[in-house]
C-alpha cells in the first residue's frame, strides 16, 4: 500500500498510521481539541443503543444529501472504488460502513482529532479498514489515487476550507468522485451571534462548553414540547424566510443553535450541541460561494443537495 497510495513510506501499526496531532494554527488547535473531547466524551458516556440510532440516522442523511436512493445503491457505487478515503472520519462511524458496504475496497478514515484513534480501536476487526491521525488539508497521498474522496461535514472545521477543498480535489483519481458537505449560511441574527462565538470559545473551558451545550438541549427540548406554529413574516434585511414555523425550528433556524431530537434522546442531542458550539473554525457559505469553489476547482456537479443547513453533493473531474 505505501508505494502505491503515498508520497513518502509511513508507518502502519495494525490498522493506524500516525502523522501528527497538533495544528500549527491557534484556530485549527482548539478546534482539534474540541472534537477529541466531543469523540471521547462520546466514547464514555453514550449508550450503544444511542449510538446506533445515531449511526442510522446519519446514514439516512448521507444517503439523501449524496444522492444514493438506497443504502444497496450506495454500496454498488462503493464496490466500483479501489480506494475510499473519508476525510474527517471523526469516530469512524461513517468510514466503517463504507468498508462493510465495499469489503473489497481500501477504505481508509482520516482525522486530526482523537476520534481518529478511538475508531482505529473500535473497528479493528474490519480487515480492509485503515486510519491516519493527521490533517487532511496536507494528507501523505500521491496525487490522483484516490477513487472516492468523502469529506462529510468537516471541510468548514478547517483553517481554510478553499485550500483544504483544492488539496483533497488533487487526491481525485481519473472519473473518480469527490463528496463534501458544507455549513449553508442562516439568517443575520443567528450568523452574528454564531461568528461572535467562534472568538469567545476560546476563553471558555470544555466544562463550560458542555454545560452550555446541555442547556441548549433543554431549551430546544422545552420550546419543541410547547408545540406552538408561528407565522411570521419575511424580514428580507435580517434573512428570515417568512411561513408558518415550528416555535423551536424558527429560533433555531434564525437566532440560535438549540439541538433537540426526542428519537436520539438527550445524550446525543447534547454531543450534537456540542459539535455545534465548541470548535472555532466553523465556516458557512452561501450556495453560490461554495458553487464557487467546486468550479474554481474544475470539477463537474453530478449530484447537488440544499437544505436549510448545509450544500452538499458529488462532484467529478
Amino acid at each position: 500500500m505505501n508505494g502505491d497510495l503515498f508520497k513518502t513510506d509511513v508507518s502502519i501499526k495494525d490498522n493506524l498510521i500516525f502523522i501528527k496531532s497538533k495544528a500549527d494554527e491557534a484556530n485549527q488547535a482548539q478546534t482539534n481539541s474540541a472534537f477529541s473531547e466531543k469523540w471521547e466524551y462520546t466514547a464514555e458516556n453514550a449508550a450503544e443503543k444511542d449510538l446506533d440510532m445515531l449511526a442510522q440516522t446519519m446514514h439516512r442523511n448521507y444517503l439523501s444529501q449524496y444522492g444514493f436512493d438506497s443504502e444497496e445503491a450506495l454500496a454498488k457505487f462503493l464496490q466500483t472504488k479501489k480506494v475510499i478515503l473519508d476525510a474527517g472520519c471523526g469516530g469512524g462511524i461513517k468510514t466503517a460502513w463504507f468498508a462493510q458496504l465495499a469489503p473489497n475496497s481500501t477504505v481508509i478514515g482520516m482525522d486530526f482529532s482523537e476520534g481518529c484513534m478511538i475508531a482505529a480501536k473500535k473497528y479493528a476487526a474490519l480487515k480492509n479498514l485503515y486510519f491516519i491521525r493527521g490533517d487532511i488539508a496536507d494528507t501523505p497521498f500521491k496525487p490522483g489515487v484516490v477513487d472516492y474522496v468523502n469529506c462529510d461535514q468537516v471541510i468548514h472545521h478547517t483553517e481554510n476550507p478553499p485550500k483544504t477543498f483544492a488539496h483533497l480535489t488533487s487526491l481525485i483519481a481519473p472519473n473518480g468522485e469527490f463528496a463534501c458537505y458544507v455549513y449553508a449560511k442562516k439568517a443575520l441574527p443567528r450568523e452574528l451571534l454564531d461568528e461572535y462565538f467562534r472568538t469567545h470559545v476560546h476563553n471558555s473551558t470544555k466544562e463550560q462548553i458542555w454545560e452550555l451545550s446541555k442547556q441548549m438541549t433543554q431549551l430546544g427540548k422545552i420550546l419543541t414540547d410547547l408545540h406552538i406554529n408561528i407565522t411570521v413574516p419575511d424580514i428580507p434585511m435580517l434573512q428570515i424566510k417568512g411561513g408558518e414555523y415550528d416555535l423551536q425550528r424558527f429560533l433555531y433556524w434564525n437566532f440560535l443553535k438549540c439541538y433537540w431530537n426526542a428519537e436520539l434522546g438527550e445524550e446525543v442531542s447534547n454531543i450534537i450541541n456540542f459539535d455545534w458550539w465548541a470548535p472555532s473554525n466553523a465556516y458557512r457559505y452561501s450556495e453560490e460561494e461554495y458553487k464557487k469553489i467546486i468550479a474554481d476547482n474544475n470539477l463537474k456537479i453530478i449530484f447537488f443537495h440544499s437544505e436549510e443547513a448545509c450544500y452538499s453533493g458529488r462532484f467529478v473531474k
